[in-house]
């Protein structure tokens, strides 16, 4: 009898055509057989094909042909037993008496009437004929009658629903059998339903499962199907497999050919045994196993076979692998595609064990092999040792939609070289790490789910590599990625988010690539490097951190470069204890606190990067600090640009520092750093303050439109500016009060508010080869018993004069050259004009001023000479001193209207200096 053959309907057609034990064997034209004589059938004769009955067997004698014929249509009948017959004679049964296309409307004694005038000779002419040109003919018995018009009430009149009936009772080989018969036969044994029951009763599953490749199994909805009968095709694609379902061992069914075992032990040696499956397709030895918890049995799996869960709702929760000690299934040498998929594989240790780490997995893959897991949930209550541990040279196995979760130790473990494709899995919930990567290992992880471990998320250590991409690592106790000696893995497109202490932790000489990733929301820094360790950080978006974004100490390096950093609650990037990265091309900005942080005697190359829109400094440097700052640009910060303070030194060139509330650069308590080649402009606070004994080399500047000075320098400090060019102030160009020093040479100070160098109270710098030109003031203005040393300046072409000395001022004055100057102030006095009409309440013009006893003015208030000789003649007047000041007369401040004045200017307060320049308030926090 021929195999039944599952296959589409679509298809099975051109199936039956290519293989010839399908097809129904035609008469040799050749053939020396006798002429056919169809057999006639007594009245209660079953009708073959109808309810699983059959027909006649051939009788002893017949020709080979007509055997060949007579078994040919048993096999298309579905039939497996012989039907009773009065008679038999040694003519074949004809094989085309079942596919007889009868017209619509049969006359049954039309036929008998035609079949009996039929001649003997005719019969015997067309026995004569070749078999393919044979003429066709109705019986002449009445029983032969009888058979065909059963026969045609069986193909086109009996109702589909009650064929669809009986072959319901059919099993699936039977109903490949019986769809052979003929058209109508094949829809109908083709029905989807009958189908669908039938392989729900093998296999439970609620949807068709498929296996278009080795170790590729699919669930896919009907509706989805490419295949005309999903569930025939699910079941011709699977029925090689044998089943373990505990008491089915026993049970036979006609019409089915499945093994059943009660342990799956007997069902693997079983399929050891039989080999691969017959047609040769690559598809290797199939284990079903049922609904039920399978204990005790250790599963050492070394072929090509498939292990997979078979039962309804969610397979893998109803089919459990449970074992107490070693291991529950074990993939060695020899396992190159096997699979296991939809079970649920756990590890319960009756005691707790102390027995070392290699000894307790749940899954274990080792040496040269590479079986796929699929769809599994793994568990583990062993202290030690790891749920899943993938170990060993060529150890390369494929782990997909597996939930590695509350586990007591480590959810996977890879190490020793291995590899593997870990993708999509759920890893949850572990006491340690979710998962270890050690010793060269270097697995592709893809779109894994790795959260609330009560340890670190992935921990690479000990030199272990691996390819981490597009991972969801979240809410783990301490890092969501830990790297650590030696160890290099590459992690790409992950979001790393929510973790209970930082989002990366390199230290220990660790490496590793971490690019274009998420990180943010993190408890502590989002990237943490130290001792030693020079990871590179690229592409990243690090944000909204509860700390730092970036934080390197402890001698840690690194590439930082390209990343998006912003909304961290502290420094985006902070470097100390000498550590030494490289910081490029970032983007710093709206940090809670600063951009960048450099103290403890941390160093770095931080270049070309962007650092804007911070609460506090752009960037802070303190405390031994000595970082190369090269091309960034750092602007539109609400306290100060760059802030050196306390010992903060290093190198700041040719940066873009503009647009801060406070001023682009400060520096102070002993912070001696090289500034040169910046422009540094657009401060609300001026564009560089020297103060509290600061230091520092400024030179090549550009230090333009600063809403205050250019430079101030104030309270002992002492910086040295060569060749700057210092222009375009809203008010001087360099300020130097309250004992400031400092050197300036070769500057180019000009159109500047106010002074272009003013020096006050009890400062004494030394100005040398300066030109100080175009102001819009004074050249130089000395007062408030300062003093200076002024040496070979060229002072030219200022407003108010070019060198103007208040009372009691003394300077060391040495071959300058002032000329051009256009002297408003004498031309003023000279013309009989109030002086607030050339400066109003904004310049300081220096002159003789007084006050006026008569009108009460206080300390803050002067009178320029000509209002004294005008508007106050016959007052108490007396003179203060020659100084700067604006007249209160022509401000309209007092009480009488100045008569050389039109309509009065209200100003309640006169400025003998420019206004004090605001100190940062930047807190230090460590």
């Amino acid at each position: 009898m021929p195999s039944a053959s599952f296959t589409s309907s679509r298809s099975y057609v051109r199936r039956s055509r290519r293989k010839v034990a399908n097809r129904i064997p035609l008469p040799s034209r050749t053939s020396s057989a006798e002429p056919c004589e169809l057999t006639c059938q007594i009245p209660n004769q079953s009708i073959p094909g109808a309810g699983g009955s059959s027909s006649a067997p051939p009788a002893a004698g017949a020709s080979s042909s007509s055997a060949s014929s007579s078994s040919t249509v048993t096999a298309a009948t579905g039939s497996t037993s012989t039907s009773g017959l009065s008679n038999t004679t040694s003519s074949h049964h004809s094989p085309y008496d079942l596919r007889r296309k009868s017209p619509p409307y049969h006359d049954a004694t039309a036929s008998t009437s035609t079949a009996t005038s039929s001649s003997t000779s005719s019969n015997y002419l067309a026995s004569m004929l070749p078999a393919r040109k044979r003429p066709r003919r109705t019986c002449s018995v009445t029983n032969e009658t009888c058979s065909a018009t059963a026969a045609h009430y069986l193909q086109y009149e009996l109702p589909d629903e009650v064929l669809l009936t009986i072959f319901s009772y059919l099993l699936e080989q039977d109903l490949c059998r019986v769809s052979q018969v003929c058209k109508r036969f094949q829809a109908i044994a083709n029905d989807t339903e009958l189908w669908k029951n039938l392989y729900q009763s093998v296999y439970e599953y609620d949807l068709p499962l498929f296996n278009p490749a080795p170790c590729r199994f699919e669930f896919c909805a009907p509706e989805d199907s490419d295949h005309a009968n999903p569930w025939k095709e699910s079941f011709h694609q699977l029925y090689r497999g044998v089943h373990v379902r505990p008491g089915y061992q026993d049970m036979t069914f006609r019409g089915r050919n499945i093994k059943y075992f009660n342990t799956v032990q007997n069902a693997l040696d079983f399929a050891d045994e039989r080999g691969s499956n017959a047609d040769g397709d690559g598809h290797g030895a199939l284990v079903f196993l049922h609904a039920g918890t399978y204990r005790g049995e250790f599963l050492v799996i070394d072929s090509d076979v498939a292990l997979i869960g078979a039962a309804p709702g969610n397979v893998a929760e109803s089919v459990i692998l449970e074992r107490e000690s070693e291991s529950t299934v074990m993939f060695v040498e020899g396992a190159k595609h096997a699979y296991a998929g939809h079970l649920t594989l756990k590890f319960s240790p009756d005691v707790t064990s102390t027995v070392p780490h290699h000894k307790h997995y749940c899954l274990e893959v080792v040496e040269n092999c590479s079986p796929t897991v699929d769809h599994c949930i793994i568990r583990s209550t062993s202290v030690v040792g790891a749920a899943v541990c993938v170990s060993g040279v060529g150890a390369n196995p494929v782990i997909k939609h597996c939930d590695i979760s509350d586990c007591e130790n480590v959810g996977l473990y890879v190490t020793d070289y291995a590899q593997g494709t870990y993708e999509d899995n759920e890893i949850s919930r572990n006491a340690l790490a979710g998962i270890w990567v050690k010793n060269f290992a270097n697995p592709i992880m893809r779109r894994n789910h790795i959260h609330h471990g009560r340890d670190v998320g992935i921990f690479t250590f000990e030199n272990g590599l691996g390819y981490f991409e597009a991972n969801d690592i979240h809410n783990n106790r301490i890092a969501g990625f830990e790297v650590k000696a030696g160890a290099n893995p590459t992690v790409v497109h992950c979001e790393i988010h929510h973790g209970q202490t930082g989002g990366i932790y390199v230290h220990e000489n660790g490496l590793g690539q971490f690019i274009d990733n998420k990180i943010h929301s993190n408890n502590f820094a989002g990237v943490w490097i130290t001792s030693n360790s020079n990871p590179t950080i690229r592409r990243n978006e690090i944000y909204n951190g509860h700390q730092g974004g970036v934080y390197i100490f402890g001698e840690g390096r690194g590439l930082i470069e390209h990343n998006n950093i912003y909304g961290n609650a502290l420094a985006g990037i902070q470097i100390r204890t000498n550590s030494d990265p490289i910081v490029r091309h970032n983007k710093i900005h709206h940090g809670q606190h600063g951009g960048i942080y450099v103290h403890e005697k941390g160093q770095g190359l931080i270049e070309e990067n962007e650092v804007y829109a911070n609460t506090l400094a752009g960037v802070w440097i303190t405390t031994g600090s000595t970082p190369v700052l090269r091309r960034n640009r750092i602007h539109s910060g609400k306290q100060v640009g760059v802030y050196f303070y306390d010992n903060g030194h290093g190198k700041l060139e040719d940066n873009d520092i503009f647009n801060h509330l406070y001023s682009g650069v400060q520096i102070r308590t002993g912070s001696n750093p090289i500034i040169r080649g910046n422009k540094i402009w657009g401060g609300q606070n001026g564009g560089v303050l020297v103060y509290n004994g600061g230091l520092g080399l400024l030179e090549q500047n550009e230090i333009f439109d600063n809403a205050m000075a250019g430079v101030w320098i104030k309270t002992d400090s002492n910086p040295t500016l060569k060749r700057n060019k210092i222009f375009d102030g809203r008010d001087g160009g360099i300020c130097i009060f309250n004992g400031g020093k400092g050197i300036l040479e070769e500057n180019d100070i000009f159109r500047n508010a106010q002074a272009g160098v003013l020096i006050s109270t009890q400062s004494h710098p030394i100005l040398r080869r300066n030109r100080i030109f175009d102001g819009l003031a004074a050249g130089v203005e000395i007062t408030n018993n300062a003093t200076a040393t002024l040496e070979y300046n060229q002072i030219f072409n200022n407003r108010f004069g070019g060198l103007c000395l208040a009372s009691g001022v003394q300077p060391i004055v040495r071959g300058n050259k002032i000329f051009n100057n256009q002297d408003a102030v004498e031309k003023a006095v000279t013309n009989g004009q109030c002086l607030y009409k050339i400066s109003s309440y904004t310049s300081f013009p220096m002159h003789d001023f007084y006050r006026c006893q008569t009108c009460n003015t206080t300390d803050r208030n002067a009178i320029c000479v000509n209002c004294i000789k005008t508007c106050h003649a016959g007052h108490d007047v007396e003179f203060i001193r020659h100084d700067r000041f604006f007249c209160d007369c022509g401000a309209g401040t007092l009480t009488n209207q100045c008569q050389l004045q039109g309509e009065p200017t209200q100003d309640t307060d006169t400025l003998y200096d420019s206004a004090a320049p605001m100190e940062s308030h930047t807190l230090m926090v460590n």
